[in-house]
């Protein structure tokens, strides 16, 4: 009998129904894989409608006053749904509400079966960045003609499982077969239904697609590694002048006389070899990235590739995802590329393997498996970062992440179809290579150098570079975790497992054992060691740690110190005995046999990491090293003052040339500010005119009715905020970024408007709710009208284009809290070297990140952009010509009444900038 589904939606006056009612009802009738009904209704639900649904909904108290009550349509609606299969996005809202409407009426409940397309969708989707229906719609491109009425609502649900269905036909047979095994926790019926599907698929088996293999019981897409060659026999000519340029643009580049020149540059610093260092600072937006890519493909080699450092994930996947396809195509030697970052963004198919043999109960985990099957046929990658995941906290992904090749095993089924082993191999073939600073900077931990020798760098977005050379610095020893670690072994009865590998050998089974014994005693020296330590020094929340207060440890805090040190030596020395073993046996091992030791080599790297920190904290004293105590937290941390010195890097020495790029390399007149705080003073700053006439394209603003920051409560504070950040949302339908410097105000600030704006319409996405920094970056990319609420990282390091943002709010000058530990530590340091720190440090800074902010407004000539500055103190502190000096001089600021402010916004961003010129 051929099954019939009816794809369901309701909207309700809110969410309990108990209380709430239904007030519209939409479904569509799908048969043998088309739709054939819709039908839908409004219902009177004979109570108010609250504000935000009829803001959310469209559906007014006005509207459905004639519309029937439910108890006139229940018996219809159960007619239609009768010997039906019950399809709805999220099925735990209107399967279970529904049928309590039908039972309050008098009628049977539900007792059809259901199938869930936000979960289907989670799984055979794995790759989209939101799974609620109307940014599934626009990624599919559905018509989708009003979200959150049910009539559209259940349309668009119907073509999503139709197009769901086809996904899950062209899956191979021994994929979904794998995937329901491991179904069962999928809502209602959904399981069967995917029955249903594998059904329809072995009566009608299609050969597997020639892009796919089999291995080992996984269905993988082939991975290709194209070879490099030179498309032309000898030195092609640098195109240098402009008809030259656009001669090879082939009309698919505009010619741009910055860009141009940035280009010229570029190749000249390359080809002409005069120094090893040189600052280029060039506006944001004229296309720096097209600036270097191009000059530097008649220069790198696979032999010596151009190794390109920028600061974040996200900026690497966009210079192989977008830059590099455009340059390719006018290009007649192709550049190619390969991402380079820690192995575990990298999935290892041995341990995804064996995470099925554990058989978990836990959903997600299942949910997470089910997925990357899925993935594992589309990927060539086989990098987390597609998955666009909210997070990669969940234990799944550190049982199935990448350690490194020196963990693989050749003889295992995968070995041939690893990840990082086509990375190597692209590697190999590469003429670009494109990491991050954090990797970069990496470099000096690692045993094995990741990176090649070139004689090419080139650090994009360099402004970042000193806070991600600090932070990379920063080493931290947390009680809790390690102790958690340690507790994780036993309770799992890690040791038993790792014995039965070693059956084979009387000496090692013995290693092992003396290796248990140093962890448990190592345990609990740490635990003592932590007791004593708080107790010596009882600090209330944080507090800074000098080497007169370790030296005041009574003698036996000195041994259990020492005992520390030397039990880290005796469990690393075992360690590298019982590696040795592996490595003489590995391969004999079975898959789950090598996971295990894949554990074990992962412990070893947690004790390595271990070790280095707690060592740091206890002997590194000089000056430039500052150490800090959380007894919270139980963790020590200490950080490197002076990480920022590049020219004492390891890495450093490896590069040929290095080309430091950024939108902002100058502060105020100071254009040694950088090349000082790296340890290459010597090397020149070249600036590149910017295109941009700040006059006629941005405007400041500044609202005469300001309040005192200094002598609000952080409640009035965070009031104001909020009321500025609604009335602006309310004048405007444009997407806003709304930047601040404290997270606590952050959240103060959501928590007040998030609800009306909602009620609105308006979504609020807020750094550390909701996703991951690239996940709301992605998200406030796809929205016509959000508002994103951002710290740290959000002033800096973020490409947004002219015409999704226009309008920019900064709650406060962005200046670091003097008063925190590390700022305090990191002032005193520099005025004991002669430095103000003030002036020369903060200040800077400051100036820096506001220029920096207003970068994000101005991309482009075409660009129009406001910035809301709620701080008063850019106009009436003692620095504030300092200040001014950071931005264009010929960008406008006003201070006016906040009224005033949002009209003159509305009539700038709507004006025509060719007619103001």
């Amino acid at each position: 009998m051929k099954k019939s589904y009816a794809v369901v939606d309701i909207e309700t006056t809110g969410t309990d129904p108990k209380t709430d009612r239904i007030i519209q009802f939409g479904c569509v009738l799908i048969e043998e894989g088309k739709i054939v009904t819709h039908f839908s209704t409004d219902i009177n639900p004979d109570q108010n409608i609250p504000t935000q649904i009829q803001t959310l909904t469209g559906i007014t108290n006005q509207r459905i006053k004639k519309a029937p009550y439910f108890e006139d349509v229940a018996q219809t609606i159960a007619n239609l749904l009768a010997d039906t299969v019950f399809v709805a996005h999220n099925i735990h809202f209107d399967y279970p509400f529904l049928s309590n409407e039908l039972q309050r009426c008098g009628l049977a409940p539900l007792t059809i079966p259901g199938i869930d397309t936000v979960e289907l969708a989670q799984v055979f989707m794995p790759t989209s960045l939101s799974f609620r229906l109307k940014d599934l719609a626009q990624e599919l491109h559905l018509t989708h003609e009003n979200p959150h009425q049910a009539d559209s609502d259940a349309d668009v649900t119907a073509q999503l499982l139709l197009h769901l269905e086809k996904k899950i036909i062209e899956l191979p047979i021994i994929t979904l077969e794998k995937i329901i095994a491991t179904a069962d926790q999928m809502a209602f019926q959904t399981k069967e239904y995917l029955e249903d599907c594998l059904m329809k698929m072995q009566a009608d088996p299609k050969p597997l697609s020639k892009d796919l293999a089999i291995i080992h019981g996984l269905a993988l897409r082939k991975k290709h590694v194209p070879l490099f060659s030179e498309n032309y026999f000898g030195k092609k000519a640098y195109p240098r002048s402009r008809k030259e340029k656009e001669k090879i643009y082939h009309g698919e580049l505009d010619f741009r006389k910055e860009q141009a020149r940035l280009m010229n540059l570029v190749f000249d610093f390359f080809n002409i070899k005069d120094h090893k260092n040189v600052l280029v600072e060039a506006a944001t937006g004229i296309g720096k990235t097209m600036g270097y890519l191009l000059p530097m493909s008649f220069l790198a080699t696979p032999e010596d590739p151009l190794v390109v450092s920028t600061v974040s994930l996200l900026l690497q996947e966009q210079i192989l995802n977008h830059d590099l396809p455009l340059i390719n195509r006018i290009l007649d030697q192709p550049l190619q590329a390969v991402v380079m970052k820690s192995s575990r963004h990298y999935i290892d198919l041995d341990r995804f393997y064996q995470s099925f043999e554990k058989k978990s109960e836990q959903k997600q985990y299942t949910f997470y498996q089910m997925a990357l099957l899925v993935w594992l046929t589309q990927t060539e990658t086989g990098d987390f970062d597609e998955l666009n995941m909210t997070s990669l906290n969940h234990p799944f992904w550190q049982e199935i992440a990448h350690l490194g090749t020196h963990t693989l095993n050749a003889n295992s089924p995968f070995y041939q179809a690893d990840f990082i082993r086509h990375r190597q191999e692209k590697l190999a073939q590469s003429n670009l290579i494109v990491t991050n600073h954090a990797y970069l900077a990496q470099e000096d931990q690692r045993r094995e150098r990741q990176l090649p020798k070139s004689s090419y760098l080139i650090i994009d977005e360099a402004h970042h570079l000193n806070h991600v050379l600090e932070r990379t610095s920063t080493q931290q020893f947390n009680f809790i975790t390690i102790q958690r670690r340690f507790n994780h072994l036993w309770e799992d009865q890690q040791f038993l497992v790792w014995q039965e590998l070693v059956q084979k050998d009387q000496q090692t089974q013995h290693t092992l054992e003396v290796f248990q014994d140093v962890l448990q005693e190592l345990n609990e020296d740490l635990t003592d060691f932590y007791q004593l330590f708080k107790e010596t020094f009882p600090i209330v929340d944080e507090g800074l740690i000098t080497k007169e207060q370790i030296d005041q440890l009574s003698l036996v805090g000195e041994q259990v110190l020492q005992r520390i040190e030397l039990l880290y030596q005796d469990a690393l020395t075992l360690g590298g005995q019982l590696q040795t073993y592996f490595f003489q046996y590995k391969e004999t091992f079975t898959i789950k046999e090598q996971a295990h030791w894949s554990d074990l080599q992962a412990l070893l790297d947690e004790l390595l990491q271990q070790k280095t920190a707690f060592e740091t904290f206890c002997e590194k004293w000089d000056a430039r090293y500052i150490h800090w105590f959380n007894p919270n937290r139980k963790t020590f941390k200490v950080q490197d003052l002076e990480a920022a010195m590049i020219s004492e890097t390891a890495w450093y020495e490896r590069y040929q040339q290095i080309l430091y790029l950024g939108g902002t390399l100058k502060i105020g007149s100071d254009r040694h500010y950088f090349a000082k705080r790296w340890g290459i003073p010597e090397a020149a700053l070249k600036i590149i005119s910017s295109p941009y006439d700040y006059a006629q394209q941005a405007r400041i603003y500044l609202p005469t009715e300001g309040i005192s920051i200094q002598t609000s409560s952080p409640d009035q504070y965070a009031q104001y905020v909020a009321t500025v950040v609604r009335k602006m949302a309310q004048t405007q339908q444009r997407p806003i970024l709304v930047l601040f410097t404290s997270h606590d105000i952050l959240n103060r600030v959501y928590q007040r408007v998030r609800a009306p704006l909602l009620n609105e319409g308006r979504d609020v996405l807020a750094q550390g709710i909701g996703g991951s920094r690239e996940k709301l970056l992605k998200r406030f990319l796809l929205s016509k009208d959000a508002l994103l609420f951002g710290a740290d990282s959000f002033w800096e390091g973020i490409d947004l284009p002219g015409d999704v943002l226009q309008i920019l709010i900064v709650t406060r000058l962005p200046f670091e809290n003097p008063q925190r530990l590390q700022v305090k530590a990191r002032n005193e340091f520099l005025a004991s070297a002669g430095i103000n720190p003030f002036f020369q440090e903060a200040l800077p800074h400051a100036s820096l990140r506001l220029r920096q902010a207003l970068g994000r407004l101005i991309r482009s000539e075409k660009d129009k952009g406001v910035m809301l500055l709620l701080d008063q103190r850019f106009i009436t502190a003692k620095y504030s010509d300092k200040l001014r000096k950071a931005l264009p001089k010929e960008l406008p600021v006003k201070q006016l009444p906040l009224a005033e402010i949002l009209l003159e916004t509305a009539q700038f961003l709507n004006s025509d900038k060719s007619e103001e010129n």
